[in-house]
């Protein structure tokens, strides 16, 4: 095929023979203002932890800066609409709420599969160079997005879709191929706040930015050490991402079940109790997790967030489960149970513990002393 109309319509359809739900096409230079807003946040420090934002900043910043032969940016979505409502979980306070998109399989794998798959027909039946990302790597895929016409950011800096709302996974193909563009997809939020007002901690300063270092999927997953003790009492029984923002957009009305096996949420994962959780060792949390996002993020990080979890419970009953933790050979996971103590249990009994112990990690002994205070 040399005809690029030609070959765009043949791409797409090829892409749904693959599983993606939408695709479309942009140009390398069509969000012009995504490094200033990108630049912003960085400058805010609102990454926290990711410093891999701020070491590939100059090529997150624009498709050409990361391959400067690309002439067309492929797009595509695969829908992964849940069934059932996200946020019913988080009345049940004594069983973990995971994000929906981490129930099932690594979105990571599947979707670079079958993006490869894509890319290779591509290739063999047009030509050109190619290169295939998933949000591993440094390209801002959401305003890409917007710009190819999937939807677009809404004030909560996600994808928000007519089609498929708020639950899209992203992936895209870089071509030298030069083919048609689409017509970006205008801004469809209105006045609507849902997704600012409904958010636990606060963590939007003003709508379409984001401030990471209070997001719940951020200090869940990527933040590394104690999650702070102001934000702690506002995660409920978040263990794993949050959907909250996403959940409670209207748009969302017009979304569909996602018909992809492997990304449907398994069983385990639906509502798990918060007991069963924390005693998790290394070797039963792969297992658990083996195929999934969740495991990247490691069994101390993850306990951690459990106990959190079950000190937001209101349930003494596991404060068992926490004073077994105080012993863990993590500090992470001895100061976050030492948290979950301080909230559950009298502090008469928090202060017989606390005597007992012969803590030496300087992290755990302010822990100590902050549930004692």
């Amino acid at each position: 095929m040399t005809d690029p109309e030609q070959i765009k319509t043949a791409l797409i359809e090829r892409a749904r023979t693959h599983g993606f739900d939408v695709a479309g096409v942009t140009k390398p230079d069509a969000v012009p203002d995504a490094k200033a807003r990108l630049d912003r946040f960085l400058a805010d420090g609102a990454h926290g932890d990711m410093i891999w934002m701020a070491s590939t900043a100059d090529r997150r910043a624009s498709p050409d800066a990361l391959w400067p032969e690309v002439r067309s940016v492929i797009l595509l979505g695969m829908n992964y609409g849940p069934d059932e409502d996200p946020l019913a979980i988080l009345k049940a306070r004594s069983h973990a709420a995971i994000s929906v998109y981490a129930k099932g399989d690594d979105y990571h794998e599947l979707i670079k599969s079958r993006l490869k798959d894509v890319a290779r027909w591509l290739v063999g039946n047009a030509g050109g160079d190619v290169k295939v990302f998933v949000d591993t790597a440094a390209v801002m895929e959401k305003p890409l997005a917007t710009s190819a016409g999937l939807g677009w950011q809404g004030k909560h800096t996600n994808l928000v879709s007519r089609q498929f709302g708020s639950w899209l996974f992203l992936g895209s193909i870089f071509t030298t191929l030069d083919l048609p563009a689409d017509v970006p997809e205008p801004d469809n939020c209105g006045s609507c706040r849902a997704c600012l007002d409904i958010c636990p901690t606060a963590a939007f300063p003003e709508p379409y930015r984001l401030d990471a270092r209070r997001c719940i999927s951020y200090l869940t997953i990527e933040h590394k050490g104690p999650i702070p003790r102001d934000l702690r009492p506002l995660m409920g029984n978040r263990i794993y991402g949050c959907d909250d923002c996403l959940a409670v957009c209207p748009w969302n009305k017009f979304a569909v079940l996602g018909h992809e096996a492997k990304l449907a949420a398994r069983e385990a994962l639906r509502a798990p109790q918060l007991a069963e959780l924390a005693r998790l060792d290394d070797a039963q949390f792969r297992t658990l997790f083996a195929k999934t996002s969740i495991k990247r993020t490691g069994r101390d990080r993850f306990v951690r967030n459990v106990l959190i979890a079950i000190g937001n419970s209101g349930d003494a009953a596991l404060g068992a489960e926490a004073e077994r933790l105080l012993d863990d050979a993590s500090p992470l996971v001895r100061g976050a149970a030492v948290w979950a103590l301080g909230r559950l249990l009298p502090r008469e009994k928090v202060s017989t513990l606390a005597k007992q112990q012969t803590e030496t990690d300087v992290s755990v002994q302010k822990e100590w002393s902050a549930a004692l205070a």
